[in-house]
């Protein structure tokens, strides 16, 4: 087969595809370098600056300058204003070289510095005012800023003191903690772009808490749309939703609440029990206290347990300091059950440990 001659006009339409490629290719470059950070792209322009009038007084003075790197040495010098002086151009094209490198240079390494120490404290200040994303990982997040907050977050730091904990508030105006391991978030705990900002694909546990400052049916609507934003970001999540409405446990629960804690009817039961037993609700508020020792917890059935009896298995628990209270079915807890009961693999213990 005979190859065919380009002629003139076909050869010119082809170099001026490959020009308007290459061109386009140059300017997707730029754009890219323009979407680096501030700070990366000063930084990256001084030292392209730097080492091209290394580059350059090296290539002018080779004897002045023998080395690549002893002129690359002399243009950081210079360009920092340091001026050790143990090169110095000799030449009048060397000096020129020099001058317009402190003219240029140092402008943009003064820039370079002053935009780093600009983007230190604002970022500080993001961290500071709830704006910062966190990018940590296993990650506890607590939504709202009240009083029971305060004591989770200071029992949580207290037990362990590098659990990262993410606090969610939108009254807040700064992380009301000085501490590396509690995190600020300022925004509307329901939007995804505050969702976004608390990592919440790696989160261990979620806990929503009540705003008691308005009334108990907007708070309740707040919290049970929280938990549904939550749970359509992340339906894995481990959530824990605190409700002040007894009517409105079920939407919780239909919202994909893995545990809703009914404060209202909680708090009425303590003081139930103080009044039929005066001084009840100061023990009760001990037995409760991770930080005092005496735990009451849920705890799996040991294999060597399967099948015993809750009479011959408490008399084995007491012997490791463990009360037994009571054993958990499913979603039905039943406290001192008849001796007799069998404790099956699937059931949990309700004891009192350390």
């Amino acid at each position: 087969m005979a190859c065919r001659v380009l002629d003139e006009p076909e050869k010119e339409i082809m170099v001026s595809a490959d020009e308007k490629g290459a061109g386009r290719m140059v300017q997707q470059m730029f754009h890219g370098f323009l979407r680096w950070p501030l700070v990366v792209r000063i930084f990256t322009i001084a030292i392209t600056l730097m080492i091209s009038f290394g580059t350059i007084i090296h290539l002018i003075e080779p004897d002045t300058f023998p080395s690549l790197f002893d002129g690359i040495w002399w243009a950081i010098i210079t360009t920092s204003t340091v001026g050790y002086g143990d090169f110095i151009p000799k030449t009048i094209e060397g000096r020129l070289i020099g001058i317009v490198l402190i003219l240029v240079g140092a402008g943009f390494l003064s820039t370079y510095f002053v935009t780093l120490a600009a983007e230190t404290v604002m970022t500080q200040n993001a961290y500071l005012e709830g704006r910062a994303t966190f990018k940590g990982k296993e990650h506890v997040i607590i939504v709202g800023w009240n009083e029971r907050t305060r004591e989770v977050i200071n029992q949580l730091t207290s037990l362990h003191s590098k659990c990262d904990i993410i606090l969610v508030d939108e009254t807040l105006q700064k992380n009301p903690y000085n501490n590396n391991h509690i995190h600020f978030i300022r925004g509307t705990p329901f939007k995804d772009a505050i969702l976004k900002k608390v990592n919440l694909q790696e989160a261990s546990i979620a806990i929503i808490t009540a705003d008691q400052n308005k009334d108990e049916m907007t708070s309740d609507m707040n919290s049970v749309l929280t938990l549904l934003a939550i749970k359509g970001n992340h339906p894995e999540l481990y959530t824990v939703v605190e409700i002040l409405q007894k009517d409105q446990v079920a939407n919780a629960k239909r919202a994909g609440a893995d545990e809703v804690i009914q404060t209202n009817m909680q708090t009425s039961y303590v003081m139930m029990n103080s009044i039929i037993s005066q001084g009840m609700s100061k023990t009760i508020l001990k037995l409760l206290n991770h930080l005092k020792g005496n735990n009451l917890k849920l705890i799996p059935v040991s294999e060597e347990y399967i099948n015993e009896n809750f009479h011959s298995l408490s008399s084995h628990l007491l012997k490791n300091n463990i009360i037994l209270l009571g054993i958990k079915k499913g979603e039905n807890t039943t406290v001192n059950p008849p001796l007799t009961t069998i404790v099956e693999e699937s059931d949990e213990l309700l004891v009192i440990s350390n």
